[in-house]
Order: C-alpha cells, then sequence, then structure tokens
C-alpha cells in the first residue's frame, strides 16, 4: 500500500513513518510549509511548523530511507486558518486554530492531492482508533486518554476516514519516546507543540492587536454599568479572567469574568463566574463521521481538545446541533468546537454559535 506520511517535525509523526516503513508500506514523507517565510514562524519553540521542523521531518525521513518533500500550503494555510481566526475574534468569537487547521489543510489538502498523487492512504501522528464496523470506519478515543486527539478530528466525514491511518492509536507517549529512542531518531526528546504557530510570541492578545488595530471601548456589568475600558473587543473571550484591567471593583469583592463579547456595540460584558453556568449549547455547520442520529439521543460532549467529557442530550440535524447538559460548565464560548461521543466513539462535530446559561438567557 502507498502510504503518505505527514510530518511535522515531531516524534509522534517520526514514529508514525517508522511503523508504516515497518509494516512494509510503500512510504513517501511531506512536511508542509505554511508560512512563506519560515522564519516569520517561532524559531526553536513548540509549534509544527517552524524551519527547525522541516529540517527535523527531513532527517528522520533521512534516517528511515523514505523519499521526502515540502508541499508549499501557505496561501491556503492564511485564506483558511489566519485569516478566518482574525475574522472570527472580530466578530466576537473564539476559534480553535490547530482544528481549523486539521479540518482544512492537514486533512482535506493534503488528503486530496494524496489520493490524486495517488496515494492510497494518509498517516499522521494523532493518537486517535479507527475501526470498521459494518462497512463503516468508525473514530474513537486514543488508548492513552491523556494524549487523546479524537477532540480535534471530530469534523472527519466518513470518506475521509477510511482514507485515513493513526499508527499511534493504542500506544502511550513514553513509549513513543522510547521506540523513538531505539531507531536513534533525533526528535526523541522533542518538547510537544503546543502553541499557535502563527503568533510567534505566544501573545494572542498582542497578535490580534497589531493586526486588527485598537478599537476603544467599554467593559461593563450584567447592569449596563462602565467599570472599565477597552483597545478592543477582539482581546477578549468568554470566560477569561485576567488581564481586564477593571477601573471599578466589584461591590461584593468577587473576582469578574468575560460573560459577552459584543462586536456591534464593542462592548465587553463582565460578571460573577455563576453566570458563565451554559446548560444548553447551540452549534451550527455540523459535521458528522456517520450519517447524523435523528431525534434526541444520550451522549457525552466535549468543547476543549483536552476538556471532560460530559455526560448530554443531542439533537442533531444536518445544519444544527443542539447539546443539552446534564450539568452546567463554565466559559464555553461561541467559536469554539463542540463534539459529541457515543461512549469512545466520535459521532460528530459542530461549531457553537451561541449557549444558554442555566437562567435561560443567551450568551
Amino acid at each position: 500500500m502507498r502510504v503518505l506520511v505527514a510530518m511535522s517535525g515531531g516524534v509522534d509523526s517520526a514514529v508514525a513513518a517508522a511503523r508504516m516503513v515497518a509494516a512494509g508500506h510503500e512510504v513517501t514523507g511531506v512536511h508542509l510549509a505554511l508560512s512563506r517565510n519560515p522564519q516569520s514562524f517561532r524559531t526553536g519553540a513548540r509549534g509544527c511548523c517552524s524551519l527547525e521542523d522541516s529540517h527535523d521531518a527531513r532527517r528522520v525521513a533521512d534516517r528511515l530511507g523514505i523519499p521526502f518533500y515540502v508541499w508549499d500550503l501557505a496561501e491556503q494555510f492564511k485564506t483558511e486558518v489566519v485569516d478566518d481566526f482574525v475574522a472570527e475574534y472580530a466578530a466576537g468569537r473564539t476559534p480553535n486554530p490547530c482544528l481549523r487547521c486539521n479540518e482544512k489543510i492537514k486533512f482535506a489538502a493534503v488528503l486530496e492531492r494524496g489520493i490524486a498523487l495517488g496515494f492510497d492512504k494518509v498517516a499522521t501522528g494523532h493518537y486517535a482508533r479507527l475501526e470498521e464496523v459494518d462497512g463503516h470506519v468508525e473514530l474513537r478515543r486514543a488508548a492513552d486518554m491523556a494524549k487523546d486527539q479524537s477532540y480535534v478530528l471530530g469534523m472527519l466525514d466518513q470518506r475521509q476516514l477510511r482514507r485515513c491511518l493513526f499508527p499511534l492509536c493504542d500506544t502511550e507517549k513514553a513509549q513513543i519516546r522510547a521506540e523513538a529512542r531505539e531507531l536513534g531518531l533525533g526528535v526523541a526528546k522533542k518538547p510537544d507543540s503546543h502553541d499557535i504557530c502563527f503568533i510567534p510570541d505566544g501573545d494572542t492578545a498582542g497578535y490580534l492587536g497589531r493586526v486588527l488595530g485598537e478599537r476603544p471601548g467599554m467593559i461593563v456589568d450584567v447592569e449596563g454599568t462602565p467599570v472599565g475600558e477597552h483597545s478592543g473587543h477582539h482581546q477578549f473571550t468568554v470566560g477569561q479572567r485576567r488581564g481586564l484591567r477593571l477601573g471599578v471593583p466589584a461591590v461584593d469583592g468577587r473576582p469578574r469574568f468575560v460573560l459577552e463579547v459584543e462586536p456591534v456595540s464593542n462592548t465587553v460584558t463582565v460578571g460573577p463566574r455563576e453566570l458563565l453556568a451554559v446548560r444548553r449549547i447551540e452549534a451550527i455547520r455540523p459535521t458528522w463521521t456517520q450519517e447524523p442520529v435523528p431525534g434526541p439521543w444520550r451522549g457525552q460532549a466535549q468543547v476543549r481538545a483536552h476538556g471532560e467529557p460530559m455526560p448530554a442530550t443531542v439533537t442533531a440535524t444536518d445544519r444544527a446541533m443542539i447539546v443539552e447538559l446534564d450539568e452546567p460548565a463554565d466559559g464555553i464560548a461561541p467559536g469554539q468546537a463542540v463534539v459529541v461521543y457515543d461512549g469512545d466513539r466520535v459521532v460528530g462535530s459542530a461549531t457553537i454559535d451561541r449557549t444558554r446559561v442555566t437562567t435561560g438567557e443567551a450568551a
């Protein structure tokens, strides 16, 4: 089988490539160049797109004796991920650029190009499992729950899942590093990536301020009383506590959190934590690993990459997803993704459009 391995330059994709070679497949490695100027991406840090990362990936490919290429997807990355990230914040939402990159770049674009070039499958170093059941491919949580990445893969559909391979599905991270050391791969001790690659200093608020500029506005409490000023609503997200710089202290002395970001009036509303308690999530643009399950059904919902699954009732259509949580949860922001599960099986993913707090108000 001809397998294209997406090699980020990290230890996970390196071992994924090694396992494909050991399995006897015809393997080719590819690294994605996502910036027209690689030096503009973080140097010597824990991203996945720096110049050092491409060199690390090439050295692994040389060690494994497989062909290696760099694909320039910088323009598509800028349009689909960077521009989308900025536009979402400008609209008062909180996007997940890594999930967007998986959806539009690492799978959609790479799969399409790989298939066009005659590859049978695309393998990555993601931690998730694939199982074929009754003629369908099911996406399931990884064996190592601490590294499970099924949340960021929840937007894959059945057609894409049939072309994917996740060779690390049943392995814990410590074993992956040990395997890399045994193979003599220089990335065995390389730290995991975790930052937004196109924000070199890790300062998201500062980056958005530079790109979108300053737009002074008011911070108000739940009664609409001004309690501070800001230089742009795009520097805030629902659930945020730090960096509010409020000029008027709370009467009860309790900390305040961002409850709402309103882009039209350029207003940020803050209040006590209990007003963040969400029970109902209304999401749009759903994608399904299989056909949508009709009618309400019992499952679990996850709203962060490393968040806890929450028991919920899910009602889905081809255009929307409604999630009713059994217990209220804090800090769920429009723009984030909600992924729903049936046990450890991913059912689908959608973008949160709005939420309703326990009092029935919209957030």
